[in-house]
């Protein structure tokens, strides 16, 4: 016989909808695939399923790898996201995601202008409230390892707020 106690707990993880989280930023090149190989790797921390995806506000991108800097600072603290590939930011992800993480507040206006109704925008947040996550896209290195160890804490602090 099973116990009981278990089973609320087994059917209680189980009855728990997956969350769903998308990092956006300008080409989903270099900060937004940072955030989702963040996300990902952390998710697998929670007993709950959390499905992220990344998304650029334009399309210039779309198809081509993360900016190779930034898959050079992941693989640098041991993360693999050169599998992932650009694509633009589509209105139907208002209804996929359950919460999208504006890098910055161009990105979190742009997605606010697409949004159409008040629930849309309920859905977007700045990744780190009250701050840009800075484009490293025309600095140096020190760029890309900066936006690492800014959204390395945020994404962090994201689930913990999301699977509490």
């Amino acid at each position: 016989m099973r116990d009981p106690k278990w089973s609320r707990f087994y059917f209680s993880i189980m009855e728990q909808k997956p969350i769903r989280i998308l990092a956006v930023c300008l080409g989903n090149i270099c900060r937004s695939p940072i955030c989702h190989g963040l996300l990902d790797h952390y998710s697998s921390e929670y007993d709950r399923e959390i499905v992220v995806d990344s998304a650029g506000t334009i399309g210039m991108h779309a198809g081509s790898p993360p900016d190779y800097r930034s898959v050079e600072v992941m693989q640098d603290h041991g993360h693999d996201i050169s599998h992932q590939r650009s694509r633009q930011f589509r209105h139907y992800d208002f209804e996929e995601f359950d919460v999208i993480l504006a890098m910055d507040s161009s990105n979190f206006r742009d997605l606010q202008n697409i949004a159409v109704s008040d629930e849309e925008r309920s859905k977007i947040h700045m990744a780190i409230e009250g701050t840009n996550v800075p484009d490293p896209y025309y600095g140096g290195e020190e760029g890309f390892e900066n936006v690492y160890q800014m959204l390395d804490e945020a994404v962090k602090n994201w689930l913990k707020k999301l699977t509490a």
